[in-house]
């Protein structure tokens, strides 16, 4: 309200002074250089005035963009977080001998999701070290056999990505699909890279119901579109497709 008053004021201020002018000009030539002049001064003063309001406005966005990324990226953490220690704690229970290796995997893990999380961009070839580690984790943690293929094709290790971005997609597949099949589960993970586009698909076998409950509990998906729509506005593609036996995901998104 202050900021309109103020230039309500000003642009007042401006023509009553440029209409009082007239009165002390007394050839028709100075008459027509005043209104040239009063045109230029006040459309150079609204210029300026939209420039900085603009700039201003830009600055509010990026901060908020930024805002909302960190704690996007705070939510990441606890999510993966809290399931590992769930699985940790059956491990534990059953006195298990794959619990020591658990821990280690997991600190590992934590470690890049904490540190490597909090960069904006990171290479991909880290993003795929982080999703081996991950599926280590799950070789141990799993109780029955999983058939999981990851193959990777990979013009540059050093192309910059933004973070834990396909982790997400990865867990999913076993959350809602391997952990919840009667028969042997399975989980097909690629990952391609070309001159202009990085594309990621994951697919894995499940049964209706955990379809469903993914619907109802996706927080982690929720989590990913939001960040696609932050980092890549309008340069990402994310589709599901899916048949009686078989989930898909495929994300695309183009190289900066």
């Amino acid at each position: 309200m202050r900021k309109h008053l103020k230039r309500f004021w000003v642009f007042y201020f401006l023509v009553v002074l440029l209409l009082c002018i007239p009165v002390f000009l007394s050839e028709e030539i100075e008459y027509i250089i005043w209104a040239i002049s009063s045109v230029l001064i006040i459309s150079i003063y609204f210029f300026i005035d939209i420039f900085i309001q603009n700039k201003r406005e830009k600055k509010l966005k990026e901060e908020k963009l930024v805002s909302e990324l960190q704690l996007l990226k705070a939510q990441i953490n606890p999510h993966f977080f809290f399931n590992t220690l769930n699985n940790l704690y059956g491990l534990t229970i059953n006195k298990s001998d794959k619990a020591p290796e658990l821990v280690l995997k997991l600190s590992e893990m934590m470690r890049y999701t904490i540190y490597k999380g909090r960069e904006d961009f990171v290479s991909i070839e880290d993003e795929i070290n982080y999703i081996k580690a991950y599926i280590s984790l799950q070789k141990i943690r799993l109780k029955k056999k999983v058939d999981i293929i990851f193959t990777q094709d990979i013009i540059n290790p050093k192309t910059k990505i933004a973070p834990l971005l396909f982790i997400i997609l990865v867990e999913n597949a076993f959350k809602h699909g391997v952990e919840k099949t009667i028969n042997k589960g399975y989980v097909k993970i690629e990952l391609l890279e070309s001159l202009e586009k990085i594309q990621f698909s994951v697919v894995n076998n499940y049964v209706q119901q955990a379809i469903q409950d993914g619907k109802n509990k996706g927080v982690g998906i929720q989590n990913l579109n939001k960040r696609l729509q932050l980092i890549y506005p309008n340069q990402h593609s994310i589709s599901v497709k899916r048949d009686d036996k078989n989930y898909k995901v495929f994300l695309q998104i183009n190289k900066r």
